[in-house]
């Protein structure tokens, strides 16, 4: 008789793995947003174009990325 595969694990059944792949697109959506923030910037955007790009205000999109 063949083995069957072990059932999959989801987030649902395991808090640790779901928050594991809530910090990888944390870190991920964290890095796109400073990409095209950058971006944005070089091709003359002010903070408040990009925060409202963002749904932030322009104050906390400058002082995340502000330099």
């Amino acid at each position: 008789m063949s083995e069957l595969a072990p059932p999959v694990t989801t987030a649902e059944d395991d808090p640790a793995s779901g928050f594991d792949a809530v910090k990888a697109l944390r870190k991920l959506a964290d890095a796109l947003e400073e990409q095209y923030v950058a971006v944005a910037r070089r091709q003359g955007w002010t903070w408040q174009q990009i925060g409202d790009a963002l749904g932030v205000t322009r104050q906390a999109v400058h002082k995340k990325h502000g330099r």
